[in-house]
Protein backbone atom coordinates (compact mmCIF):
# COMPACT_ATOMS: atom_id res chain seq x y z
CA UNK A 1 0.00 0.00 0.00
CA UNK A 2 1.15 3.30 -0.95
CA UNK A 3 0.01 6.47 0.03
CA UNK A 4 0.12 10.21 -1.23
CA UNK A 5 2.99 11.90 0.34
CA UNK A 6 0.92 14.52 3.11
CA UNK A 7 1.71 18.06 3.05
CA UNK A 8 2.96 19.41 6.07
CA UNK A 9 2.85 23.60 6.55
CA UNK A 10 6.04 25.00 8.23
CA UNK A 11 6.59 21.45 9.62
CA UNK A 12 3.48 21.80 11.74
CA UNK A 13 1.66 18.60 10.66
CA UNK A 14 -2.00 18.82 11.59
CA UNK A 15 -2.88 22.29 12.38
CA UNK A 16 -3.58 21.37 16.19
CA UNK A 17 -0.36 19.40 16.67
CA UNK A 18 0.55 16.26 18.66
CA UNK A 19 -1.16 16.10 22.12
CA UNK A 20 -3.00 13.64 24.58
CA UNK A 21 -2.44 10.09 24.27
CA UNK A 22 -0.15 8.14 21.97
CA UNK A 23 0.23 4.40 22.86
CA UNK A 24 3.35 2.25 21.70
CA UNK A 25 1.38 -0.54 19.75
CA UNK A 26 3.16 -3.80 19.96
CA UNK A 27 4.25 -5.49 17.14
CA UNK A 28 2.51 -9.01 16.77
CA UNK A 29 4.83 -11.56 15.28
CA UNK A 30 4.26 -15.11 14.44
CA UNK A 31 6.23 -18.15 14.61
CA UNK A 32 7.91 -17.73 11.40
CA UNK A 33 8.42 -13.88 11.57
CA UNK A 34 4.79 -13.22 9.59
CA UNK A 35 2.84 -9.87 10.71
CA UNK A 36 -0.20 -11.46 12.44
CA UNK A 37 -2.27 -8.77 10.14
CA UNK A 38 -5.83 -8.88 12.34
CA UNK A 39 -4.94 -8.91 16.02
CA UNK A 40 -3.06 -5.53 14.82
CA UNK A 41 -6.23 -4.60 12.82
CA UNK A 42 -8.38 -5.18 16.12
CA UNK A 43 -6.06 -3.48 18.39
CA UNK A 44 -5.36 -0.49 16.38
CA UNK A 45 -9.01 0.02 15.64
CA UNK A 46 -9.63 -0.37 19.28
CA UNK A 47 -7.38 1.87 20.90
CA UNK A 48 -8.96 4.84 18.57
CA UNK A 49 -12.51 3.57 19.46
CA UNK A 50 -11.08 4.55 23.50
CA UNK A 51 -10.08 7.94 22.28
CA UNK A 52 -7.21 7.98 22.21
CA UNK A 53 -5.11 10.76 20.35
CA UNK A 54 -2.55 9.05 18.48
CA UNK A 55 -0.61 6.09 17.49
CA UNK A 56 2.94 4.95 17.82
CA UNK A 57 4.09 1.62 15.80
CA UNK A 58 7.80 0.76 16.58
CA UNK A 59 8.38 2.18 20.01
CA UNK A 60 10.13 0.66 22.40
CA UNK A 61 6.91 -1.68 23.57
CA UNK A 62 6.87 -2.30 19.83
CA UNK A 63 10.06 -4.48 19.73
CA UNK A 64 11.69 -2.17 16.78
CA UNK A 65 15.46 -3.39 18.00
CA UNK A 66 14.00 -7.18 17.04
CA UNK A 67 12.29 -6.53 13.71
CA UNK A 68 13.30 -6.29 10.13
CA UNK A 69 12.93 -3.39 7.75
CA UNK A 70 10.42 -5.58 5.93
CA UNK A 71 8.82 -6.02 9.22
CA UNK A 72 8.90 -2.37 10.09
CA UNK A 73 7.18 -1.29 7.11
CA UNK A 74 4.17 -4.05 6.77
CA UNK A 75 3.39 -2.83 10.87
CA UNK A 76 3.54 0.99 9.38
CA UNK A 77 1.74 -0.42 6.49
CA UNK A 78 -1.24 -2.42 8.44
CA UNK A 79 -1.51 0.62 11.33
CA UNK A 80 -2.15 3.34 8.30
CA UNK A 81 -4.53 1.43 6.51
CA UNK A 82 -6.55 0.57 9.30
CA UNK A 83 -6.33 4.22 11.15
CA UNK A 84 -7.28 5.76 7.94
CA UNK A 85 -6.38 8.86 9.26
CA UNK A 86 -8.74 8.74 11.96
CA UNK A 87 -5.87 10.09 14.53
CA UNK A 88 -2.33 10.93 13.77
CA UNK A 89 0.54 8.08 13.30
CA UNK A 90 4.21 8.91 14.76
CA UNK A 91 6.32 6.03 13.08
CA UNK A 92 9.54 5.36 15.13
CA UNK A 93 12.70 5.34 13.11
CA UNK A 94 15.44 3.67 14.42
CA UNK A 95 19.28 2.78 13.34
CA UNK A 96 23.12 3.20 13.70
CA UNK A 97 23.31 4.37 9.98
CA UNK A 98 22.20 8.11 9.73
CA UNK A 99 21.46 7.23 5.85
CA UNK A 100 19.46 4.60 6.85
CA UNK A 101 17.58 6.37 9.62
CA UNK A 102 16.68 8.74 6.67
CA UNK A 103 15.84 6.45 3.87
CA UNK A 104 13.07 4.92 6.52
CA UNK A 105 12.03 8.36 7.47
CA UNK A 106 11.30 9.31 3.96
CA UNK A 107 9.99 5.83 3.21
CA UNK A 108 7.53 6.52 6.19
CA UNK A 109 6.27 9.79 4.94
CA UNK A 110 6.02 8.56 1.81
CA UNK A 111 3.39 6.10 3.29
CA UNK A 112 1.44 8.06 5.03
CA UNK A 113 2.93 8.51 8.86
CA UNK A 114 2.14 11.84 10.25
CA UNK A 115 5.09 12.51 12.41
CA UNK A 116 8.37 10.62 12.95
CA UNK A 117 9.84 9.16 16.30
CA UNK A 118 13.55 9.82 15.90
CA UNK A 119 15.69 6.98 18.16
CA UNK A 120 19.43 6.61 17.82
CA UNK A 121 20.80 3.23 18.21
CA UNK A 122 24.85 2.93 19.01
CA UNK A 123 27.29 0.23 19.47
CA UNK A 124 30.41 2.29 19.63
CA UNK A 125 30.32 5.49 22.22
CA UNK A 126 29.13 8.86 20.30
CA UNK A 127 30.24 12.32 20.79
CA UNK A 128 27.31 15.14 21.75
CA UNK A 129 28.49 16.77 18.12
CA UNK A 130 27.64 13.17 16.27
CA UNK A 131 24.16 12.66 17.83
CA UNK A 132 23.21 16.10 17.06
CA UNK A 133 23.87 15.53 13.41
CA UNK A 134 22.11 12.11 13.25
CA UNK A 135 19.18 14.12 14.82
CA UNK A 136 19.64 16.93 11.94
CA UNK A 137 19.53 14.66 9.66
CA UNK A 138 17.40 12.78 9.96
CA UNK A 139 14.50 15.88 10.89
CA UNK A 140 15.76 17.19 7.52
CA UNK A 141 15.48 14.44 5.26
CA UNK A 142 11.43 14.47 5.92
CA UNK A 143 8.98 17.25 6.27
CA UNK A 144 6.80 15.84 8.88
CA UNK A 145 7.53 16.75 12.48
CA UNK A 146 10.57 15.10 14.32
CA UNK A 147 9.67 13.71 18.44
CA UNK A 148 13.36 13.55 19.62
CA UNK A 149 13.31 10.59 22.22
CA UNK A 150 15.91 10.08 24.99
CA UNK A 151 16.70 7.21 26.85
CA UNK A 152 19.77 6.65 28.23
CA UNK A 153 19.28 3.04 29.71
CA UNK A 154 18.67 2.01 26.30
CA UNK A 155 20.53 4.10 24.40
CA UNK A 156 24.11 4.81 26.22
CA UNK A 157 23.75 8.09 25.58
CA UNK A 158 21.81 11.35 26.62
CA UNK A 159 20.38 13.73 24.72
CA UNK A 160 21.77 17.00 26.74
CA UNK A 161 20.41 20.51 26.99
CA UNK A 162 22.71 22.08 24.99
CA UNK A 163 22.05 19.65 22.17
CA UNK A 164 18.19 19.66 22.37
CA UNK A 165 18.91 23.35 21.90
CA UNK A 166 20.65 23.09 18.98
CA UNK A 167 18.56 20.46 17.52
CA UNK A 168 14.89 22.68 18.01
CA UNK A 169 16.22 25.39 16.06
CA UNK A 170 15.86 22.69 13.26
CA UNK A 171 11.82 23.54 12.47
CA UNK A 172 10.28 20.26 12.20
CA UNK A 173 11.84 18.96 15.62
CA UNK A 174 8.93 19.89 17.81
CA UNK A 175 8.83 17.03 20.12
CA UNK A 176 10.54 15.65 23.04
CA UNK A 177 9.68 12.27 24.53
CA UNK A 178 11.84 11.50 27.76
CA UNK A 179 12.18 8.19 29.60
CA UNK A 180 15.51 9.32 31.65
CA UNK A 181 13.16 9.31 34.71
CA UNK A 182 14.45 12.35 35.92
CA UNK A 183 11.79 14.87 36.08
CA UNK A 184 14.07 17.60 37.28
CA UNK A 185 15.71 17.80 33.83
CA UNK A 186 12.19 18.55 32.67
CA UNK A 187 12.47 21.78 34.42
CA UNK A 188 15.57 22.87 33.13
CA UNK A 189 14.24 22.12 29.68
CA UNK A 190 11.14 23.98 29.83
CA UNK A 191 13.25 26.89 31.70
CA UNK A 192 15.56 26.80 28.83
CA UNK A 193 13.76 26.21 25.89
CA UNK A 194 10.20 27.09 27.13
CA UNK A 195 7.59 25.17 24.69
CA UNK A 196 9.82 25.52 21.33
CA UNK A 197 10.28 21.78 22.32
CA UNK A 198 7.18 20.33 23.36
CA UNK A 199 7.34 17.56 26.19
CA UNK A 200 5.89 14.20 26.11
CA UNK A 201 6.09 12.06 29.21
CA UNK A 202 7.21 8.22 28.82
CA UNK A 203 6.26 5.80 32.02
CA UNK A 204 9.73 6.62 33.80
CA UNK A 205 8.01 9.37 34.98
CA UNK A 206 4.51 9.84 36.35
CA UNK A 207 2.94 11.52 33.81
CA UNK A 208 0.88 14.04 35.59
CA UNK A 209 3.75 15.39 37.11
CA UNK A 210 5.53 16.17 33.48
CA UNK A 211 2.04 17.16 32.41
CA UNK A 212 2.13 19.75 35.31
CA UNK A 213 5.61 21.10 33.68
CA UNK A 214 3.62 22.08 30.62
CA UNK A 215 3.97 18.07 28.86
CA UNK A 216 1.59 17.97 25.75
CA UNK A 217 1.06 13.98 26.83
CA UNK A 218 1.71 10.48 27.28
CA UNK A 219 3.49 7.90 24.53
CA UNK A 220 3.94 4.92 26.18
CA UNK A 221 3.50 0.96 26.10
CA UNK A 222 0.99 1.13 29.13
CA UNK A 223 -1.53 2.93 27.23
CA UNK A 224 -2.32 0.08 24.55
CA UNK A 225 -3.58 -1.86 28.05
CA UNK A 226 -5.46 0.86 29.90
CA UNK A 227 -6.22 3.41 27.05
CA UNK A 228 -9.74 4.90 28.38
CA UNK A 229 -8.03 5.36 31.52
CA UNK A 230 -4.99 7.26 29.85
CA UNK A 231 -7.26 9.27 28.16
CA UNK A 232 -9.18 10.17 31.38
CA UNK A 233 -6.19 11.04 33.23
CA UNK A 234 -4.80 13.23 30.07
CA UNK A 235 -8.36 15.06 29.92
CA UNK A 236 -8.10 15.69 33.89
CA UNK A 237 -5.11 17.08 33.55
CA UNK A 238 -5.20 19.13 30.55
CA UNK A 239 -8.91 20.74 32.36
CA UNK A 240 -6.73 21.57 35.83
CA UNK A 241 -8.51 19.06 37.87
CA UNK A 242 -5.12 17.52 39.38
CA UNK A 243 -6.39 16.13 42.86
CA UNK A 244 -8.53 13.95 40.67
CA UNK A 245 -5.99 13.18 38.05
CA UNK A 246 -3.46 12.43 41.05
CA UNK A 247 -5.83 10.08 42.49
CA UNK A 248 -6.25 8.43 38.90
CA UNK A 249 -2.57 8.22 38.98
CA UNK A 250 -1.88 6.67 41.83
CA UNK A 251 -4.29 3.73 40.94
CA UNK A 252 -3.03 3.44 37.82
CA UNK A 253 0.76 3.30 38.99
CA UNK A 254 0.78 -0.26 39.92
CA UNK A 255 0.51 -1.21 36.55
CA UNK A 256 3.58 0.52 35.66
CA UNK A 257 5.25 -1.01 39.16
CA UNK A 258 4.67 -4.55 37.86
CA UNK A 259 5.77 -3.84 34.64
CA UNK A 260 8.95 -2.62 35.91
CA UNK A 261 9.83 -6.48 37.15
CA UNK A 262 9.72 -7.92 33.88
CA UNK A 263 10.16 -7.12 30.57
CA UNK A 264 7.93 -4.83 29.33
CA UNK A 265 6.92 -5.50 26.18
CA UNK A 266 6.05 -9.17 27.55
CA UNK A 267 4.26 -7.93 29.97
CA UNK A 268 2.25 -6.01 27.12
CA UNK A 269 1.34 -8.80 25.43
CA UNK A 270 0.65 -10.58 28.14
CA UNK A 271 -1.75 -8.34 29.30
CA UNK A 272 -3.33 -7.82 25.36
CA UNK A 273 -3.45 -11.99 25.40
CA UNK A 274 -5.60 -11.68 28.51
CA UNK A 275 -7.89 -9.18 27.42
CA UNK A 276 -8.40 -11.24 23.89
CA UNK A 277 -5.75 -9.53 21.24
CA UNK A 278 -4.06 -12.48 20.32
CA UNK A 279 -0.84 -10.60 20.07
CA UNK A 280 1.38 -13.51 20.50
CA UNK A 281 4.62 -13.74 22.11
CA UNK A 282 7.59 -11.40 22.81
CA UNK A 283 10.17 -12.06 19.45
CA UNK A 284 12.97 -14.09 20.76
CA UNK A 285 15.43 -14.09 22.30
CA UNK A 286 12.86 -12.29 25.01
CA UNK A 287 11.21 -15.10 26.53
CA UNK A 288 7.37 -14.87 27.15
CA UNK A 289 6.38 -14.02 31.10
CA UNK A 290 6.22 -17.77 33.14
CA UNK A 291 2.63 -18.28 35.12
CA UNK A 292 3.54 -16.62 38.19
CA UNK A 293 4.53 -13.54 36.23
CA UNK A 294 0.97 -13.74 34.46
CA UNK A 295 -0.64 -14.19 37.23
CA UNK A 296 0.20 -11.03 38.66
CA UNK A 297 -0.69 -9.44 35.43
CA UNK A 298 -3.91 -10.07 35.61
CA UNK A 299 -4.70 -9.28 39.42
CA UNK A 300 -3.64 -6.04 38.48
CA UNK A 301 -5.52 -5.92 35.19
CA UNK A 302 -8.95 -6.84 37.61
CA UNK A 303 -7.93 -3.54 39.71
CA UNK A 304 -7.21 -1.36 36.56
CA UNK A 305 -10.72 -2.24 35.56
CA UNK A 306 -12.39 -0.54 38.69
CA UNK A 307 -10.74 2.65 38.08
Amino acid sequence: MERERKDHISGAGRTEGFSGIFPYIVSPVGERGEILEEPLRRLVSHLIGCGVHGLTPLGSTGEFYYLSWEQKRRIVEIVLDENQNRVPVVAGVTSSNTMEACRQAREFEAMGVDGILSILDVYFPVKPREVEEYYASVAKSVSCPIVLYNNPRFMKFNLEADTLEALCRIPNIQYYKDATGVTGNLMTLRNRLGDRLKIFSASAHIPVFVMMLGGVGWMAGPACVIPRQSVRLFELCRDGKWDEAMKLQTGLWELNRVFQKYNLAACIKACLEIQGFAVGNPIPPIAPLDAKAREELENVLRQMETL
